[in-house]
């Protein structure tokens, strides 16, 4: 693995107000995906935490524990600029320290890019909401990632990913 998989562009898109989604598949190859309350990226070394609601997760989280595989999707619906993310060794654990914080911005960034679509702030906060016993946090290391914007560059490896 590369030592940054996740260049300086697309640590600075991971600073916008991106909506996240994460997969996974059991051994038998049956998918489980979930909508995120948020992320963190963690620079050294480079790793993403994400975070679900447990209540809407044990089938992925099962996945995870069986396959440790994740696919995470980061996309913002104002310009639709969407990027995916693949991991190897995702580990679901409890919250650490500065997890929290990130789930609460998230909330925000939520409401500050999908209020202006038109979905009403009461629903964007009601679908988001969460508290610190209900989340649970997914580690794991960037291994591959690509573009995924619709378009003819869609599925194509970022720089520094490996396919």
């Amino acid at each position: 693995m590369a030592d940054a998989m996740l260049d300086a562009g697309v640590l600075q898109f991971l600073q916008r107000r991106v909506m996240v989604s994460a997969a996974s598949c059991s051994v038998k190859h049956v998918p489980s995906v979930v909508r995120c309350v948020g992320f963190r990226v963690l620079e050294r070394p480079q790793r993403l935490v994400i975070f679900v609601r447990t209540s809407e997760t044990a089938r992925l989280l099962a996945d995870l524990h069986a396959t440790r595989r994740v696919a995470v999707v980061f996309s913002e619906p104002t310009t639709h600029r969407t990027l995916q993310v693949k991991g190897d060794d995702a580990l679901p654990g409890p919250l650490e320290h500065g997890d929290w914080p990130q789930v609460a911005a998230h909330v925000e960034a939520a409401v500050a890019e999908l209020a202006p679509l038109g979905y009403p702030e009461i629903w964007v906060r009601k679908i988001f909401e969460s508290a610190p016993n209900q989340v649970q946090a997914i580690r794991f290391t960037p291994m591959s990632a690509f573009a995924q914007t619709p378009g003819p560059r869609a599925g194509e490896p970022l720089a520094g990913a490996q396919p």
